[in-house]
């Protein structure tokens, strides 16, 4: 009997990967996985945008920030397309971030963000990060 692996626990895969890869630094593989129509919903936000180059100059302009960030995957499950993962990121303040200028304080805040996954492909990404918790640790 051969073990297949089911849709929800491939797309587990895909995001571990994903997060992984952004620990390493690996934007380009990250940017790989995400689908050319690739949608991105933030919380803060009315409208959602769009695009692989929106999603990197967001991921450039945070690893210029933070460049040591990590995101430590604390839950993590899967239905049919979707994925759902709560992580810790954490950092050091070394850049300027937003206006603000480097502190070199260590930065930690907990984000719940919810994927869709199309034919093996991160198709569209719902982010709400404790950005409160981290504005007060940088300013």
């Amino acid at each position: 009997m051969t073990h297949r692996i089911s849709i929800p626990d491939a797309n587990i895969e895909l995001i571990r990967a994903s997060f992984g890869e952004f620990n390493a630094g690996d934007l380009d593989a990250c940017v790989a996985r995400l689908a050319p129509d690739f949608v991105i919903n933030v919380a803060e936000l009315a409208e959602p945008m769009h695009g692989r180059d929106v999603w990197r100059q967001g991921a450039e302009m945070m690893r210029r920030a933070f460049p040591d960030l990590e995101a430590d995957i604390r839950d993590i499950f899967a239905a049919a397309d979707r994925v759902a993962v709560r992580l810790t990121f954490r950092g050091t303040h070394a850049g300027e971030f937003l206006g603000i200028p480097a502190t070199g304080r260590r930065i930690q805040y907990v984000s719940h963000e919810f994927y869709r996954v199309v034919e093996g492909f991160i198709a569209e990404e719902w982010i709400c990060s404790d950005t409160a918790t981290l504005m007060r640790q940088v300013s």
